[in-house]
């Protein structure tokens, strides 16, 4: 299992087992690099013993309070400081911890297995519980499948989520039997008890207690904040540096960075297309140039579609953020370097960034006027040019108006969705049609902005996508992509404390009028090129629309032929929609996108491990 995941660890790998648990570590070696900081690690006593994967970034302080009331440490490594904080705190060390991490803790004296997600779920914990009542889990998929002791069945569930938006939410899994642990969740196991699992940390509450504050000060506190959690971040045994985008979260993060080490000792890393209005390369060179900055760029084209086989078998299960192709490229390029690289991941969550939240206000101002408004809009953009713009004004226009007479929560929804509920009964074989439940990434989007009923609609809006597109998406893409390099991605934005004071902020000083990220551009004002804090948000998609033009057309045609997943989909529906967008009648570049990761991971997946065939009466693997 440990062997199947070795690109999470390529410096060593380490084992422990007693007559209850058996706990396998590979390491990417970052904080201490000696014997001492291997893994699975014991306290003093032997008596606690842990398999960890992430950062404690606050160890150092967490440590220094721990010696005070007479712990006694054997390493310089944050794993051990884990150990200790939980037997000096228990289960509340978790609140403790500034960090990503998932880890396994077993306490022998109690005979108790601890696991635990960090608060934003930036590291993952895939597991199952067996037909007798075992236990597994891993860091990844593809390790809980090398037990052979996982059923290859689809969880048609988590099918519909991937189909509508191109991700799976919350602790649902492509394969039925195994689940997640979700972000701020920790799961005890004791000898002869049922399974307990709690939620550790609540947003939600920190949406509802709105701090009065002037834009000076916020503007100055999350100055602070940001410098602070970067210093953090940069502590660091092994060689570090960051991505650049040149876009204001990105940019933001390399001026903290400055803050702390001299700017010529500050390596970033920025990647482009051939294809025109893609590249951002040219902007991030303005930031690099204006800090003085050791920059470095590379291009990618559609020739990498020779690697996205691999690029999907990284992701671990369907996944269609075509970003992702970019980000497998950029750590691959990072990774020559250095072994740690900051990111700019968690800036328009947390501070309105993206168009969605432009849609939302836009869709609270169309609610209150005259039907014949929407219903002219929706005529109207059938009559726009269909144009492959990097999320080009007519795919904005028409996401809108299709959306624009929905109730709010559901037209959010809308914003995101890639295959509508009728598109997927036309897409899906009869079998699998039939099984589909009715909307139930709706109802995952519905329950969490439940959980925040009577804020904003645009906090609403924000907390939703902090719960479901930034742990599902963006974090699996940076996790998935950078580990298949064996790089860390570190997100100072992400630090809990910057998550609890922007969702106490007002949501005017988040999004002020239709002015997005408005007070973490404030708190650049000085630091950063005036353009650069200014520019319209890119985004970091690839160009699949004018691939699926060349070569990658051609991929997606072979890996249908080959493919079992022709026992799933209508392969008639998917040949109309690659004619309609040859022919620019639609882009329909995201929906061949989700189809062509599906059928390519289909393909990896049942050939690595020999699964039997998806449709039908499925079956165990061979001899289990």
């Amino acid at each position: 299992m440990t062997g199947e995941m070795w690109k999470r660890g390529p410096d060593a790998d380490g084992f422990f087992s007693n007559n209850f648990v058996a706990f396998g570590h590979r390491r990417l070696a970052i904080i201490d690099l000696t014997e001492s900081g291997r893994q699975p690690m014991a306290d003093h006593t032997g008596q606690y013993w842990i398999t960890f994967n992430g950062e404690i970034y606050n160890f150092g302080e967490v440590r220094r309070e721990l010696e005070q009331s007479g712990a006694q440490f054997r390493s310089t490594s944050d794993t051990e400081v884990i150990l200790e904080a939980y037997k000096r705190w228990g289960d509340e060390c978790l609140q403790r911890f500034n960090g990503m991490f998932a880890f396994a803790l077993w306490d022998n004296l109690k005979q108790r297995c601890l696991l635990a997600r960090d608060r934003l779920g930036k590291k993952p914990l895939f597991y199952a519980v067996l037909g007798n009542g075992d236990l597994i889990f891993a860091s990844e998929l593809k390790a809980l499948l090398r037990s052979g002791l996982i059923s290859w069945r689809l969880n048609t569930e988590a099918l519909s989520q991937y189909l509508s938006l191109g991700y799976i939410l919350s602790n649902a899994c492509i394969l039925d039997g195994v689940k997640k642990l979700e972000p701020a969740s920790a799961m005890v196991l004791e000898r002869d008890r049922s399974i307990r699992i709690w939620r550790y940390w609540d947003l939600a509450r920190l949406f509802s207690r709105k701090i009065k504050i002037t834009e000076n000060d916020a503007a100055a506190e999350l100055r602070h904040l940001l410098n602070d959690s970067t210093r953090l971040r940069m502590i660091s045994d092994v060689p570090l540096g960051a991505f650049l985008s040149g876009g204001i979260d990105s940019s933001s993060i390399v001026a903290s960075m400055c803050q702390t080490s001299a700017a010529e000792q500050v390596e970033t890393y920025s990647i482009g297309f051939s294809e025109k209005g893609y590249s951002e390369l040219a902007e991030a060179g303005i930031v690099a140039r204006h800090l003085g900055v050791s920059h470095h760029e590379q291009n990618v084209d559609v020739s990498m579609a020779k690697d996205l086989v691999d690029i999907v078998y990284a992701a671990d299960e369907p996944f269609a953020d075509n970003s992702m192709v970019p980000t497998f490229y950029l750590s691959a390029f990072a990774r020559r370097s250095v072994t740690v690289a900051l990111t700019g991941d968690g800036g328009d969550e947390l501070f309105a960034g993206y168009e969605t939240y432009m849609a939302d206000k836009l869709h609270h101002i169309a609610s209150r006027m005259p039907r014949f408004a929407s219903v002219l809009g929706t005529v109207a953009t059938r009559w726009l040019p269909v144009t492959f713009d990097k999320v080009s004004w007519d795919y904005k226009a028409r996401k809108f108006f299709q959306a624009s007479r929905l109730p709010f929560s559901e037209a959010h929804y809308h914003w995101r969705t890639i295959f509508t509920e009728a598109e997927k009964r036309s897409l899906l074989q009869p079998e699998y049609a039939k099984s589909l439940d009715d909307r139930p990434s709706l109802r995952q989007f519905d329950k969490f902005f439940n959980e925040v009923p009577d804020c904003h609609f645009l906090d609403r809006a924000m907390y939703v996508d902090v719960k479901t597109w930034l742990v599902d998406d963006i974090l699996v893409k940076a996790d998935r992509m950078s580990m298949a390099h064996s790089l860390e991605l570190r997100s100072p934005l992400l630090d809990y404390r910057i998550a609890e004071f922007a969702a106490s902020l007002p949501t005017d000083l988040k999004l002020k009028g239709f002015q997005k990220k408005y007070i973490l551009k404030r708190s650049q004002t000085g630091i950063l090129p005036h353009s650069t804090i200014h520019r319209k948000k890119r985004g970091f998609n690839a160009p699949v629309a004018h691939w699926l033009e060349s070569g990658l057309q051609d991929l997606l045609v072979g890996a249908f032929k080959e493919s079992q997943v022709n026992d799933i989909i209508n392969v008639g529906f998917v040949e109309s929609l690659l004619k309609a967008h040859l022919q620019r009648t639609e882009d329909a570049s995201f929906k061949l996108f989700n189809l062509l990761t599906l059928a390519f991971w289909m393909n990896s997946a049942s050939h690595k491990f020999k699964a039997p065939c998806f449709a039908g009466k499925q079956t165990s693997i061979a001899g289990h």
